[in-house]
């Protein structure tokens, strides 16, 4: 990394800095913080949803993946999208109009406190995990610029990401979602077309020998039942992930909401393309190098110095706001639906907003002190794993909240969400790696459902 490369990404940090400062400035509020106060145009809440969705794992992970797998990597990304989508036309609506900010608040409303409270502590794993994801990505993409320890680049990461989110909560992740979104989308839309120049075209990569079709341009190869299921836990767990919920909430009109995420939903899918044929490029010419270094590593040695140091602190500033993001969402649900329930507090908005902010806190310590024990890990596959526990735990209780009022019982909606999760972990610890464990957790989580409906008849009625 030369002086060129330090003077881009000193120009994209000091942009993002006068960014976050004039949304910080503008937080005089918990609703500001948590939510935008309901006053976020199209374009901020286009920003908060791709700025939180697409970050390391959507571009360094996929790279990661893509260099093993091909085309089996765009799960994420397509994912994600189709998840976007499907919630602009079936959830937004309810969403919008419930009372509640958070997906537990809207459970308690329908199924009580116990309810929400479990959620809130069940969905958290599965945040918490994608949080570690996104701080393994960034150490990978550190190490690959510059000689620092993993100790080193994971706390550089943490602090980044606390700055980051502190300073302007849902206004600043706006912001700055917006700035790093179209300088993202740029910068890995310009790596994977001319990683598809320097190789001389798509139908070379297709003809290569060295990429075989039924392992690199399958987006199966891991297996039917282990990709699909991938697709699905993306689906399912933008649809129950605070940090999306709270990007819709945010917008001054269901309207912008849902044309938001419909146009969102159809624009993530692309970076995820591009980071794929950066995969294979590298998979390709430097065939020995580390997997998760081939995005950062193909910056490095196939962009001008100054351009590149510019995108690779994009990329760095997306791992932070993606972290940040859901670090957000779940600050929200632990200071609303755990924290004030635990100690019968009614919080003024001032003490709300320093409580937010010192349980954001807390939860960078401790997903850096994971982080740093797991920094070895394939990206996806802990994104794919968090995705999955947020879908089992939420999606059954949080869809028969919204469209089968009346129909369940509390108890029924807890036994959900748990036996959810706990199938879920079983199913990663027993099932064979070629079936997601998602279909476990969600299959029980249907069952439980089905089985303790409530009677249309005498006490219950």
């Amino acid at each position: 990394m030369n002086f060129q490369h330090i003077m881009g990404a000193v120009i994209i940090i000091a942009l993002v800095i006068i960014i976050g400062i004039y949304a910080g400035k503008k937080v005089n509020s918990a609703s500001d913080f948590a939510s935008a106060g309901r006053r976020a145009s199209l374009f901020m809440v286009m920003g908060a949803l791709i700025g939180t969705l697409v970050g390391g794992a959507s571009t360094i992970g996929t790279a990661q993946l893509a260099f093993s797998y091909g085309f089996s990597a765009w799960w994420f990304t397509l994912g994600g999208g189709l998840g976007l989508i499907v919630m602009a036309v079936f959830y937004i609506k309810p969403v919008y109009n419930a009372k509640a900010i958070t997906i537990p608040g809207i459970i308690s409303s329908e199924y009580g406190e116990k309810a929400g409270f479990t959620l809130a502590v069940l969905s958290s794993v599965g945040s918490f995990i994608t949080i570690v994801s996104q701080i393994i990505s960034g150490v990978a993409l550190i190490t690959a610029v510059v000689s620092l320890s993993p100790l080193i680049s994971t706390t550089v990461v943490v602090m980044i990401m606390m700055v980051y989110v502190l300073l302007g909560g849902a206004l600043g992740a706006s912001y700055v979602g917006m700035f790093k979104t179209i300088i993202l989308y740029i910068s890995v839309g310009c790596c994977g077309i001319l990683a598809i120049h320097f190789h001389g075209g798509i139908n070379a990569f297709l003809n290569s020998v060295y990429l075989p079709s039924d392992r690199f341009f399958n987006l199966l190869a891991r297996g039917p039942a282990r990709d699909i299921g991938a697709g699905i836990s993306l689906i399912l767990g933008v649809i129950t992930t605070q940090a999306y919920i709270s990007a819709v909430i945010s917008a001054k009109t269901e309207k912008t909401a849902k044309i938001a995420a419909y146009i969102s939903g159809i624009l993530i899918p692309v970076i995820g393309i591009a980071g794929i044929f950066v995969g294979l490029y590298m998979k390709l010419n430097y065939p020995d190098i580390q997997a998760s270094m081939a995005l950062p590593l193909f910056i490095i040695k196939k962009i001008p110095p100054l351009i590149g140091g510019m995108m690779l602190c994009t990329l760095l500033i997306a791992v932070v706001g993606t972290g940040a993001g859901i670090a957000l969402g779940m600050s929200n649900i632990l200071t609303k639906d755990i924290i004030m329930k635990l100690s019968k507090k009614n919080f003024d908005d001032r003490g709300f907003l320093l409580m937010s902010r010192l349980v954001l806190v807390l939860i960078f310590l401790v997903t850096a002190v994971f982080s740093f024990g797991n920094l070895g890990g394939v990206i996806l596959n802990y994104s794919f794993l968090s995705m999955g526990l947020r879908g089992a735990a939420g999606i059954v209780p949080f869809s028969a909240t919204l469209f089968m009022k009346g129909k369940i019982s509390s108890n029924c909606a807890i036994a959900s969400m748990i036996a959810g999760v706990v199938l879920t972990l079983a199913g990663k610890l027993i099932l064979p790696s070629s079936i997601d464990p998602l279909f476990l957790g969600l299959l029980g989580s249907i069952v439980v459902l089905i089985f303790n409906q409530k009677p249309s008849y005498g006490l219950d009625q």
